[in-house]
């Protein structure tokens, strides 16, 4: 017979591996061994709970076994097969996997202690905490789940339904999630969020009555799906991390509720660590949690654009190119649509090659979720410290002899310093204080706060037209003839 003390020593080290694995998480360099730290930790307290339930006869080997055989599967499969571009939604399906383990646990315990004591609990202190718990865990777990599988969707930018009939581009029909938020829908949102919490209170008050547990199941999933629905894709790397915090504070819940301290632990630091996270993103924006819940930004009433601007070519840009001494790459959105993160490299290391120091200016909220381009230019191989932040990077942007923005809009538009329409007071990187800038766009459009970008039609500005990888491509090929 296993000692008990041997599975709180377990969890004990498990949770150490966490906390380490956390620290080491932020810095770059470091952030590699800090994620296998959390690896390890993990793939710890899955055997010690394995080997807890064994031993207390909760569940067979063969389950055990088959399902760490299944879920290791599964997790294998979904990370060598993800593409780079494609790591937001991973991650917000991993977030919705996390809340939605945690309330399925919560929905076990709370079936199987109403099975287990034959309807009549025992009233005091202890079961009010516990069904507290339970209702809790629910209500977050299933609110996460909904919520990310939502906003899985809207970063794919819809799903493709099967067995109808592709059309002449060989596409199925093709439906979007759209950014649809009337003001009356927020009332709904904290009607069902209130609702939840006296479904709770219910439960409290009649634990025997099972319709108040599948009401809550409802009630949090539906509130998960009109959580994200009206939130618009420049606000989504805050709403991926709130719903990764959100994730972290279910299990906590579920810890409390079957008594295991390394899901408290584990779940704790996730949800403090993501809201963190979250009100950093936040402001990076210059807006609060609240704006990014509530009120819908950008993506209405774009402006007209009115003027024009002659497009560049690869060799002109090639020409400017030649004889700079320093050069900052600033990417967004677009280059990862386009898969030029590697086509990116190139350009640097033909500069390089040329004697010119390369840096990349990184905005916070650039891409799809918080980190989304170092995740991008470390596939590409690019070293970690020429990753420069944007308040750092700013400082250097009047020395700079040429600016390469691939893909960006918003997170340079000098809109944003007027203080005044959606940009107004947000943080950007000032690449038109440099003294050259090469944009790569498919057009002069706004970004998805509908702002007209002044950047595009400076006399310092040269615009090459078109797929960034394209473009860059035929960028490294006119330098190389140079």
């Amino acid at each position: 017979m296993v000692a008990p003390v041997l599975f709180d020593i377990g969890y004990l080290v498990a949770a150490a591996l966490f906390i380490f694995g956390i620290k080491k998480l932020s810095s770059p360099r470091t952030a590699p061994a800090g994620n296998r730290m959390g690896a390890q930790g993990m793939f710890l307290a899955v055997l010690v709970t394995m080997a807890k339930m064994y031993t207390e006869g909760i569940i067979g080997l063969e389950l055990i076994i088959g399902g760490l055989a299944l879920g290791s599967f599964i997790g294998w499969w979904m990370a060598t097969r993800v593409e780079m571009t494609g790591m937001p939604e991973l991650v917000a399906l991993f977030n919705g996997f996390g809340g939605g383990a945690s309330a399925l646990v919560g929905l076990s315990e709370v079936l199987g202690r109403l099975q287990r004591e034959n309807g009549i609990p025992d009233p005091g202190v202890e079961l009010y905490a516990t069904w507290v718990a339970i209702g809790l865990s629910g209500l977050v777990g299933w609110l996460t789940l909904t919520g990310s599988l939502m906003a899985m969707g809207k970063l794919m930018g819809g799903f493709s339904i099967p067995f109808t009939k592709k059309d002449e581009r060989g596409r199925r029909k093709w439906v979007n999630f759209p950014t649809w938020g009337p003001s009356w829908l927020n009332f709904v949102k904290v009607g069902l969020l209130f609702g939840g919490v006296a479904l709770i209170g219910l439960m409290i008050q009649e634990p025997t009555n099972t319709d108040y547990i599948y009401g809550l199941v409802g009630v949090s999933c539906l509130l998960g799906i009109l959580f994200v629905l009206p939130i618009g894709g420049a606000d989504m790397p805050v709403v991926v991390s709130l719903l990764n915090s959100l994730s972290g504070i279910a299990a906590a819940f579920t810890g409390f509720v079957i008594g295991n301290n390394v899901l408290i632990i584990a779940g704790s630091m996730v949800g403090a660590a993501g809201l963190v996270l979250t009100f950093v993103m936040c402001k990076a924006m210059n807006r609060t949690l609240t704006a990014v819940l509530f009120k819908s930004y950008g993506g209405g009433g774009r402006e007209t654009v009115t003027r024009t601007k002659v497009g560049s070519d690869p060799e002109e840009v090639a020409m400017a190119c030649d004889g700079i001494a320093t050069c900052v790459i600033i990417p967004g959105y677009g280059m990862a649509v386009s898969q030029a993160q590697h086509a990116v490299k190139e350009f640097a290391d033909l500069m390089e090659a040329d004697g010119v120091e390369v840096k990349y200016g990184i905005h916070p909220v650039a891409g799809r979720m918080p980190g989304h381009m170092n995740v991008l230019l470390a596939e590409a191989n690019v070293p970690y410290e020429q990753l420069i932040e944007m308040d750092d990077i700013n400082s250097e942007m009047p020395d700079c002899d040429l600016v390469l923005i691939i893909g960006a809009n918003d997170t340079v538009n000098p809109a944003a310093r007027s203080g005044e329409g959606p940009l107004g007071g947000m943080p950007i990187i000032d690449a038109d204080k440099a003294r050259q800038v090469v944009i790569i766009k498919r057009s002069l459009s706004p970004g998805y706060a509908g702002v007209d970008n002044d950047l595009f039609f400076e006399d310092k500005t040269m615009m090459l037209f078109g797929d960034g990888k394209k473009m860059m491509n035929e960028l490294n090929a006119a330098i190389k003839e140079l």
